[in-house]
């Protein structure tokens, strides 16, 4: 696992030992950086579940100005700040660790781009997008990156209360990305 483009490239990553925590294939990580890359610049992201911190640091190494870091994890939190180091990109790196839904209450913050990628087999995806909306994280033309098992997000319900949609779908082997925004 390296970081793929940026002021940060090559650099090798670490990643948590064990099957808790399952990276990002190169394959759909270049995919999502391939549709956001011209947005990236100057922008605020936020890793969710952020497990190496591979979607936050390619962020910071392509432009991002700053990325927030969340996971309940020691392990995860202590890979994050290696990889952070070693990417020379620590200086614009807050590492939080934190469950999800006590981050998202606690923010006072809006992300422009938030990489959500909860354990596979939870279900998590509609009340993460629904919790990052209810607390007002998203800024007003942010994306959420969602990965995970599913070929649809059922977020009905979600559009309804707060507005937003699926705006595009992809498939990387098994892997499902969701972009989702403000209609």
């Amino acid at each position: 696992m390296r970081i793929i483009t940026g002021i940060a490239r090559g650099t090798k990553l670490d990643t948590v030992a064990g099957d808790a925590v399952r990276p990002t294939t190169e394959m759909a990580k270049e995919g999502i950086f391939s549709a956001i890359q011209f947005d990236l610049d100057s922008r605020r992201v936020l890793d969710l579940f952020a497990g190496s911190g591979q979607l936050g640091l390619e962020a910071l190494s392509r432009g991002a100005e700053s990325a927030v870091f969340v996971d309940e994890s020691q392990a995860s939190v202590d890979v994050v700040k290696r990889n952070a180091q070693k990417a020379k990109l620590f200086s614009q790196c807050r590492i939080v660790r934190m469950d999800f839904t006590d981050y998202l209450k606690k923010s006072n913050e809006t992300f422009h781009f938030i990489f959500v990628d909860p354990p596979y087999g939870k279900k998590l995806l509609p009340e993460v997008i629904k919790k990052i909306m209810k607390y007002g994280v998203l800024h007003e033309d942010g994306l959420i990156i969602c990965e995970g098992e599913d070929a649809e997000i059922d977020i009905e319900a979600i559009s309804e209360e707060y507005g937003v949609e699926i705006k595009k779908r992809y498939k990387y082997g098994k892997t499902y990305v969701h972009t989702v925004g403000r209609k």
